[in-house]
């Protein structure tokens, strides 16, 4: 099975644009992820975090609407962790995005979930990176992208 998401940036990153691509594999789903538009990296302070690397999760709703500009994407709602797990270790947290001069390209794999268990939810980006333990969300911050994932009948991966 396979499915894809159209990212969309925010008013936070109105640039922002990308897909990510899922494909059932033997033991889990191989994920392609490819965005540009992505903010700048910029170091933290003892008062503000960093931009970047950005957060990167499935949430429990598809619904990419931007509401409230302050605080984009509200409608996805929290992330995605369907066996109450811990943060850290929930079936929608993936691996942070590094901004390569906006640019992010990675594939990796999940053992977490199969591709029917995740059609009609968001993939959103964060403005900050995730620590994977601050309960419940990472600490990762603002949304600054989104996308419904939705079922596709062929594999979209752009390197098949």
């Amino acid at each position: 099975m396979y499915a894809m998401a159209h990212i969309k940036g925010s008013s936070l990153a109105p640039n922002l644009t990308g897909m990510v691509y899922f494909m059932d594999v033997p033991g889990g789903v191989d994920i392609y992820v490819e965005v540009k538009g992505l903010p700048l990296y910029k170091p933290g302070t003892d008062k503000v975090p960093p931009v970047g690397p950005h957060g990167f999760h499935i949430h429990e709703t598809g619904n990419c609407e931007m509401g409230d500009p302050t605080n984009p994407f509200a409608s996805a709602k929290g992330h995605w962790n369907p066996t109450n797990q811990p943060h850290g270790n929930h079936s929608g947290d993936f691996p942070v995005l590094f901004s390569n001069n906006g640019y992010a390209r990675t594939i990796f794999f999940t053992n977490k979930f199969k591709v029917i268990g995740i059609i009609d939810k968001a993939v959103v980006i964060h403005e900050n990176p995730d620590d994977y333990r601050t309960q419940p969300s990472g600490a990762s911050g603002k949304r600054i992208g989104c996308g419904v994932i939705k079922h596709s009948s062929y594999p979209l991966y752009p390197y098949i």
